[in-house]
């Protein structure tokens, strides 16, 4: 059923319901591909029309990014903005075409990131909030380079977002995690926040809880 003339290559677990599911969006991290957060699809809700994107940059040997890093930088990590929001738009251009494409509910969109894909779903629910409804960021931080300059001008009131990270993750650093909630506080966007006691991964802990706060919300 999966349709890869979309924007973006991907894998389609399809819901139970056959019109108006909500739609769960999956953004994998950097050098990984399609098939990592798909594993978790059998243990979330059946009535999830679920999709897993590959990011657009190929990487070698293997793997996928969804923008480049450059580990050498002077200032420690480098991320290239310019594709990383060029990536934000692809995300958002594919939500579109998924809607338009598959049997879901375009007013119950769901993004679930990890690291890299969770700068870019903060990056895609911030610059576009009426596309998405609940964001689960696992792993990641917010980039304020690939946000709107008009960031406070928008309405965010129907966002909900799931943040989580290991406390000991030698990738992205827990600060820069610890920033999230009052950034979003200052936005009056509702949020919850949760560390793990892991580095850079999904404890099963973290996805039992992740899992809960979406059913609710579906």
């Amino acid at each position: 059923m999966n349709n890869n003339s979309l924007a973006l290559h991907h894998l389609v677990r399809p819901s139970s319901l056959k019109q108006n599911a909500p739609l769960l969006i999956m953004l994998h991290g950097y050098g990984s591909d399609e098939n990592d957060l798909f594993s978790f699809a059998s243990e979330l809700p059946d009535e999830l029309f679920i999709v897993s994107a590959r990011a657009p940059y190929t990487m070698q040997p293997y793997g996928n990014a969804w923008y480049a890093i450059n580990f050498d930088a002077v200032q420690g990590k480098w991320s290239d903005n310019e594709q990383a929001k060029e990536s934000r738009d692809l995300i958002s251009k594919f939500i579109d075409e998924a809607i338009n494409f598959y049997p879901v509910n375009k007013n119950n969109v769901t993004l679930l990131g990890f690291s890299q894909g969770t700068i870019l779903s903060y990056a895609v629910a911030l610059t576009y909030p009426e596309k998405v409804k609940n964001i689960i960021a696992l792993s990641g931080y917010i980039n304020k380079d690939i946000l709107p300059i008009t960031i406070t001008d928008k309405n965010y009131s129907n966002l909900d977002f799931y943040c989580s990270h290991g406390s000991v993750d030698q990738v992205i650093p827990v600060d820069w995690a610890r920033n999230t909630p009052p950034f979003l506080s200052k936005l009056n966007i509702k949020h919850q926040y949760s560390e793990f006691p892991v580095g850079h991964g999904v404890a099963p802990q973290n996805f039992y809880e992740f899992r809960d706060w979406l059913l609710k919300r579906i």
